[in-house]
C-alpha cells in the first residue's frame, strides 16, 4: 500500500506543484494542515525560510517517530528582504540541519527539491527531465525518499550524501535564480556521468 503523503505549504508555488505531480503519479497526497500530517507516513514541508521555525513548532506535536520530513526549504536573503541570489548563513549549517534539531526524537529528516523550478512543476503541460538531489543521515529514510521523488514522471532522485550536505544543495537554489533572472528561464540540475 502506498505511503500517504501531506505536504505542509500545498498552497505554494512548489507544494501546489508536488500535490499536482504526485497525484497524477497516483501517490496518495494531500494538501494538509498540522492535523493531516499526524495521518501521514511521509510529510513534506514546502514553506519559505521565514516561515521555517514556525511551521516546524505548529507541526511538532503532530510528528511521531518513525515518520519521514522532507525539507524543501531554502534559506534565502530574500526571507529578510535580501536577494534571491545569496543565501542566509544557518547557525545548524543548513535549514535542513535546522529542522532535524526541531523534530521529535526519531523523525526522521531529508532534504530534497532544492533545484526544482515550481514554474516547471505547477505546468500540468510541461515535461520534466531533471535530476532531485536527496541528503540525510538515515539511509533507509533516504531511499524512501528518492522512491517517492522518482514517482514523478522526469525526475531522477540522486543520493547527494549526509545531511550536511544540504548546505550545498540549498545554496544551488540561490545559483539557479540568478540563472534563471539572466537568462529568463526556468533551469533544474542534470548530473552527468553516472553509471
Amino acid at each position: 500500500m502506498d505511503q500517504r503523503v501531506a505536504i505542509i505549504g500545498a498552497g505554494g508555488a512548489l507544494g501546489a506543484g508536488l500535490l499536482l505531480r504526485w497525484e497524477r503519479a497516483g501517490v496518495d497526497a494531500v494538501g494538509g494542515d498540522y492535523a493531516e500530517a499526524a495521518e501521514a507516513d511521509v510529510v513534506v514541508l514546502c514553506v519559505p525560510f521565514r516561515s521555517q521555525s514556525e511551521a516546524l513548532t505548529n507541526l511538532r506535536p503532530h510528528l511521531r517517530p518513525g515518520q519521514l520530513l522532507i525539507d524543501t526549504t531554502v534559506p534565502l536573503a530574500a526571507a529578510v528582504s535580501g536577494k534571491g541570489t545569496r543565501t542566509l548563513g544557518v547557525w545548524q549549517g543548513s535549514a535542513a540541519q535546522q529542522a532535524a534539531e526541531m523534530v521529535p526524537d526519531g523523525v526522521r529528516v531529508v532534504a530534497a527539491l532544492h533545484t526544482v523550478s515550481a514554474v516547471r512543476l505547477r505546468d500540468p503541460e510541461c515535461v520534466l527531465d531533471e535530476d532531485v538531489l536527496v541528503c540525510g543521515d538515515d539511509a533507509a529514510a533516504k531511499a524512501a525518499a528518492m522512491a517517492l521523488i522518482d514517482r514523478i514522471d522526469g525526475f531522477r532522485a540522486l543520493d547527494a550524501g549526509p545531511l550536511e550536505q544540504a548546505r550545498i544543495t540549498e545554496q544551488l537554489k540561490a545559483l539557479l535564480i540568478g540563472i534563471d533572472a539572466h537568462h529568463r528561464a526556468q533551469t533544474g540540475v542534470r548530473i552527468v556521468g553516472l553509471p
